[in-house]
């Protein structure tokens, strides 16, 4: 990639790296998501620096941020916005909600009802939502950051499949080695390191960048690789339901972005074997007699990617 596309992703990294420490490789792969224009959903444990790791992003490039916190009685129109009579000129007036951002997270997306949980599904399909029969166009860049706590699960409804399926992503952070977290108490002993993110890109120039990643070259060998990984998804004897041709699409998207963070111009099969989990390991539905004995998505992309020949040049 052009010396000024590896430059900008670096001082992202390096400035998230002042507050988020020890995750570079989840970094990645949220810019890797905002780059193929994807959302994320981060499933871990409260207290990881989910909510502190989206804002640090949204500083370092310059953009809108916004935080919905999800509980059981919360509406649509919470998320969306809603019209407002207004007595004195006979108008209704469109109050927005926060969904008109560039990012947004979504904390605890799993607390909220279904019915507000699809709230958000044309949104971010088609960046766009409508109230009251008027549909409007969202900001660009658009990224939701979901979070949910695959521990607690009283009071919590979980995500359909056909909301799994809009995240590009489904990634753990997990908790830090002990020198991580030693850096983190003495670092945010010190004041608050988020202060110190400074924007390194605007959101014209993220627009750009994904103009760039047209460039990146898929040697058709790999477009073979990666889709026989998808479509052994399908055949699996644990799988009961695999990854969607919007899978492949999302995955070839994803591929392309990482290798341009990764300063190529062109894709190589490791970048395959990286991202198939975080791609599609939430798109799979397991059968009745694997859930009974503990196999995991994880379990079957393993041995697909194992069992799966790798092009050779």
């Amino acid at each position: 990639m052009e010396a000024g596309f590896e430059e900008k992703i670096k001082d992202i990294l390096n400035y998230i790296g002042k507050v988020v420490v020890g995750k570079t490789h989840v970094v990645e792969l949220i810019l890797t998501a905002l780059l193929a224009d994807g959302h994320v959903l981060l499933e871990d444990v409260p207290g990881v620096g989910k909510t502190l790791m989206a804002k640090a992003i949204a500083r370092s490039l310059d953009l809108e941020f916004k935080r919905i916190q999800f509980t059981p009685d919360m509406l649509p129109q919470d998320v969306l916005g809603v019209n407002i009579y207004n007595q004195k000129t006979g108008d209704f007036l469109f109050n927005e909600g926060p969904i008109i951002t560039n990012i947004l997270l979504a904390d605890e997306i799993n607390r909220a009802t279904p019915r507000t949980q699809s709230s958000l599904l044309e949104a971010m399909e088609e960046r766009q939502f409508t109230v009251d029969g008027v549909t409007r166009r969202l900001k660009a860049p658009f990224l939701v950051i979901a979070t949910q706590n695959p521990v607690e699960m009283e009071g919590t409804f979980p995500l359909p499949e056909a909301q799994l399926d809009r995240f590009l992503m489904k990634i753990d952070i997990g908790y830090p080695q002990l020198e991580e977290e030693r850096l983190i108490l003495r670092r945010f002993g010190k004041g608050n390191p988020l202060e110190e993110v400074k924007p390194v890109l605007t959101g014209k120039e993220l627009l750009e960048m994904r103009e760039r990643l047209k460039k990146v070259n898929f040697d058709e060998s790999l477009e073979n690789y990666m889709l026989t990984i998808v479509r052994e998804t399908r055949k699996h004897p644990a799988v009961k339901l695999g990854a969607s041709p919007r899978a492949s699409l999302l995955f070839y998207r994803c591929v392309k972005a990482f290798a341009a963070i990764k300063g190529r111009d062109y894709v190589i099969p490791d970048d395959i074997k990286y991202l198939a989990k975080p791609v599609l390991n939430h798109r799979l539905i397991l059968n009745y007699e694997s859930v009974i004995k503990n196999y995991k998505p994880e379990d079957v992309l393993d041995d697909i990617i194992k069992n799966t020949p790798v092009p050779v040049e």
